[in-house]
């Protein structure tokens, strides 16, 4: 047996199970089991544990900091690298660097930054690790005036199918880098160590929120919709259609902050504090300055841990009315009074030559239903990720963070990006050791279950701009 700094368990082991359920921060768990998981202590851990693997031929899953809502990193069968131990911070102020582990959870590394009067676009949930979010492409805070966090990434360490340990830069491996940048849970290798570049903090934050009734909804939705290209890239601006406590019938709330100097914010605020229904709004807040420590409150107040979630997503720049129409059985059918849809206004990106991530538009259209009972995981799951199929004929993809291509085949890269994605794959890891995307029959879920009893064959509702191709 290899002699490991960090925790080996096989399957039966005792601690095995504990790990296992607490590689998924969801508290639906996916019923698959690796055959061993490596509770790695740091990068030696990690090499032995892929020579370990690739002796026995058996494939390798990653864990980073385990907020996939489907669990992606536990599989069936061969190992399990865990890397939630691994949450170092070095940060370099005066060159506006910092290298980090991939279990850093965005609020902490934020609330590092923050002394030095630095800031990173990091995921919106605060429990996010930065492994998984990074490889996935990464919308964080401020993203429409930073650019998606993949795009900060100059450098990583990571440990390659062969079990070596490179320093992979844009210029001695810039394929691996290009990979790096966006391709989520399909990545072919562990990443040790981010070296990321970090900005400069905001003078001010300031935030307003406005909840308008449920007849308002379409006309809300569809002003946000039209209003993304006359705002400023320093606005995020979001709405949320949701029940509010008090309110028989859901509400749409719209949600805007504005990362500025102190004379810049209420210029960024004025077009939304001019949308023509804002007479009608049953509760307001108007230009709150906060911190990030705030937004981050608000944003785990949607998502508490220890509930039960299905969470799916496609991006969208159709017109609007189409995506209202196409959207309609998901908007009109919340499943109950903690689920709720999110309508992100970001805006879309240029991709980049040395990034492969490339899925993105105007809007973010994602249901997140929210429950506590398993007996109710068919219903919350059929929303979320059945009822999601409408939105198939105005759709552009997902993205990785929300994916769950197990249960709704869709993907996160264009076809040219996925061809070389997987021509690289098999040039890296030519005896295929890495784990890629969940596929159909590796679900576990309630509405997977359901299909199989009713001899339903999942039909890929992938987008209509994306046609997986051969590589």
């Amino acid at each position: 047996m290899t002699d490991f700094d960090g925790t080996f368990l096989t399957r039966g082991a005792p601690g095995y199970e504990e790990a296992r359920l607490g590689a998924v921060w969801n508290l639906r768990k996916p019923d698959r089991h690796p055959d061993a998981i490596l509770l790695a202590a740091g990068d030696r851990d990690v090499q032995e544990g892929v020579r370990w693997a690739a002796a026995r031929g058996a494939n390798i899953s990653v864990r980073s900091g385990g907020h996939s809502w489907i669990g992606n990193g536990v599989r069936d069968g061969g190992l399990l690298i865990d890397l939630s131990a691994l949450d170092e911070v070095v940060i370099d102020a005066p060159r506006r660097r910092a290298t980090v582990r991939p279990a850093v959870r965005g609020s902490h590394f934020n609330a590092l930054l923050a002394a030095e009067g630095l800031v990173f676009p990091s995921g919106h949930c605060p429990s996010v690790g930065v492994g998984g979010f990074l490889l996935g492409g990464g919308y964080g805070w401020n993203s429409r005036a930073l650019g998606p966090a993949c795009f900060s990434v100059e450098a990583v360490d990571a440990v390659l199918a062969d079990g070596t340990l490179v320093h992979a830069t844009d210029e001695t491996h810039p394929e691996l880098m290009w990979a790096v940048r966006g391709s989520g849970p399909g990545f072919f290798a562990v990443v040790t160590r981010f070296h990321l570049r970090v900005y400069p903090a905001y003078d001010q934050i300031l935030r307003s929120a406005y909840v308008f009734p449920h007849e308002l909804r379409d006309e809300v939705l569809a002003w946000t919709y039209e209003a993304v290209p006359g705002i400023s890239d320093s606005l995020e601006m979001s709405a949320k259609v949701a029940h509010t406590p008090g309110v028989p019938r859901p509400t749409t709330m719209i949600t805007a902050a504005a990362f500025c100097t102190p004379g810049e914010g209420p210029r960024m605020l004025e077009p939304l504090e001019k949308a023509p229904f804002l007479r009608h709004a049953l509760r307001r807040t108007e230009r709150v300055p906060s911190t990030l420590d705030d937004l981050y409150a608000l944003s785990d107040g949607l998502t508490p841990q220890g509930r039960r979630y299905a969470v799916d997503g496609v991006w969208t720049d159709a017109p609007v009315q189409d995506v209202l129409d196409a959207g309609r059985e998901v908007l009109d059918g919340l499943p109950n009074r903690d689920s709720f849809l999110l309508w992100m206004l970001w805006g879309g990106q240029a991709t980049r030559e040395n990034a492969c991530w490339s899925t993105q538009a105007r809007l973010y259209f994602s249901p997140n239903a929210v429950w506590h009972d398993p007996a109710d995981d068919l219903r919350n799951e059929t929303w979320a990720h059945e009822a999601l199929r409408g939105m198939a004929p105005v759709a552009r993809g997902t993205q990785f963070a929300d994916a769950n291509p197990a249960d709704r085949p869709d993907h996160g890269l264009e076809p040219e990006q996925t061809a070389r994605l997987e021509r690289l794959r098999r040039r890296y890891d030519p005896q295929g050791l890495f784990h890629s995307y969940l596929s159909p029959d590796e679900s576990t879920t309630a509405l997977a279950a359901h299909r199989r009893h009713e001899n339903s064959p999942l039909v890929s509702t992938e987008s209509r701009n994306y046609r997986r191709t051969a590589p």
